[in-house]
């Protein structure tokens, strides 16, 4: 990558196992690229009755991230399809805190722990 050019905002990782897919977040979940997230995990719910959004590798998320979790968690409940939330940050933990939004999502493991599917 040539001096003075910026890494991508957002990459996404997906591990699929039968019905379960995991999303492992790189990056910042930001105004701008939150989009791929939300279509990325819609292209996965057809076919997968649970996904885990893995957010520990997130380095940022704003407002808009926390609109496009509201809007996965939406697109999610209406196809069947259970979504957990895996690695909360500290700054993602505030957020959704901040948002009464922690008792919505399920969220599983804790920073730094292992998760077996």
């Amino acid at each position: 990558m040539p001096i003075g050019e910026a890494a991508p905002a957002l990459t996404l990782d997906v591990e699929r196992e039968g019905e379960v897919a995991v999303v492992r977040c790189h990056g910042r979940l930001v105004a701008g690229v939150n989009n791929i997230l939300y279509a990325k995990v819609c292209q996965l719910m057809p076919e997968s009755k649970r996904i885990v959004l893995d957010l520990g590798d997130l380095a940022y998320m704003d407002s808009t991230g926390v609109g496009t979790l509201v809007r996965i968690y939406t697109s999610s409940k209406g196809a069947g399809v259970s979504l957990e939330l895996l690695h909360l940050g500290k700054r993602v933990r505030e957020l959704l805190s901040l948002a009464n939004l922690l008792s919505v999502f399920t969220v599983i493991g804790e920073q730094g722990t292992m998760i077996r599917f």
